[in-house]
């Protein structure tokens, strides 16, 4: 069922003009920078997106703009484990897990998980208890089961369903942002 809900919500995505995307993206970015969260966070952590993702390089600009420390994960297949280094405009990329732009491990400073105030958790379709389906690779859940800080979705109308199947190690997030504005999950 997770496999099924993931294509379809991709081809949802998919069949958006550039310009409803555009607009769709515009408006939950601006939704997202009035949220308290938001304004208090002093080190926000989130992935480089790509394709039809909502982007996040405005986020990472708005951030840099306002002093916060931005920071990316990068993945390590192996351990099935993820770490987040500080992310700068100097910040050395690599592409070596699923495709993703990460932080070179070698030339970036590590961001210990109590530093981070704000998790932007990607995911490609959502419920309205927070549960999502990411791209499968579990590194999230993962890293979530003992983070104490906010987390966070943007997930646009097209990304939202009534349900999804939880499992038990699954971590709903707490906070989601849609062009619609910002849902707080009980």
């Amino acid at each position: 069922m997770k496999k099924e809900l993931r294509l379809q919500t991709l081809e949802k995505l998919d069949q958006m003009s550039s310009e409803e995307f555009k607009r769709s993206t515009s408006l939950l970015h601006d939704h997202l920078f009035q949220l308290p969260e938001w304004k208090q966070a002093n080190t926000v952590a989130l992935t480089m997106s790509r394709g039809k993702e909502v982007p996040t390089m405005p986020l990472i600009e708005k951030a840099w703009q306002q002093g916060k420390t931005v920071c990316v994960p990068t993945c390590f297949p192996k351990t099935k484990e993820m770490t987040f280094y500080e992310y700068t405009s100097k910040t050395k990329m690599i592409s070596r897990y699923f495709g993703l732009s990460e932080p070179d491990p070698a030339s970036s400073a590590a961001v210990h998980k109590e530093a981070i105030d704000l998790m932007i958790v990607p995911g490609v379709c959502f419920d309205q208890h927070g549960y999502r389906i990411g791209y499968g690779g579990g590194y999230y859940d993962r890293y979530l089961a003992d983070y104490h800080g906010v987390t966070l979705a943007l997930c646009l109308s097209v990304q939202q369903v009534a349900h999804l199947p939880a499992e038990p190690h699954d971590i709903p997030v707490s906070i989601m942002v849609s062009e619609k504005g910002a849902f707080y999950q009980q």
